[in-house]
């Protein structure tokens, strides 16, 4: 059963990886995203604020652990997703996912975290150093690596 979390409080990865594994896992592969300031011209992002519909965010990100573990041999799988008003540098997300070999794991985390950033209903909204607050929206390069996935 995969662990499943949207919170408020930061996480520590190190400890989320030691929750992985039992019998049958080979090996472990995990992402964790953070937020960063921005990585171009223009004014930087001094936060960003993430709103979700409880309940069904969860019930979105459970649906794409079990795709996931449909598809790969998974011996474990965990999705935490953070919400609320972060900063640069704070964690985000942390995706893992434990098999028997490491090819299903890491497949499974590049799925997961692929899936998160098109298929999660999340909503963000940046903070500028400007003062402005705008909507972040969907990237064609994120719809275009999931739209990869599909059989």
């Amino acid at each position: 059963m995969p662990r499943i979390l949207v919170q408020a409080a930061d996480f520590n990865p190190g400890a989320e990886l030691a929750h992985l594994g039992g019998s049958g896992t080979g090996g472990i592969a995990s992402f964790t995203g953070i937020v960063r300031a921005g990585d171009g011209p223009g004014p930087r992002v001094s936060a960003l604020t993430l709103e979700h519909y409880p309940g069904m965010t969860e019930a979105a990100l459970a649906k794409i652990a079990a795709r996931a573990q449909a598809r790969w041999a998974l011996t474990g799988c965990t999705i935490i997703h953070r919400i609320g008003r972060l900063l640069p540098g704070e964690n985000i997300v942390f995706v893992a996912a434990a098999s028997a070999h490491r090819g299903d794991a890491l497949q499974a985390v590049a799925f997961l975290i692929d899936y998160l950033k098109t298929g999660a209903p999340f909503w963000k909204a940046e903070e500028l150093e400007t003062g402005e607050r705008r909507w972040v929206a969907a990237r064609a390069a994120d719809e275009t690596a999931a739209a990869a996935w599909h059989e």
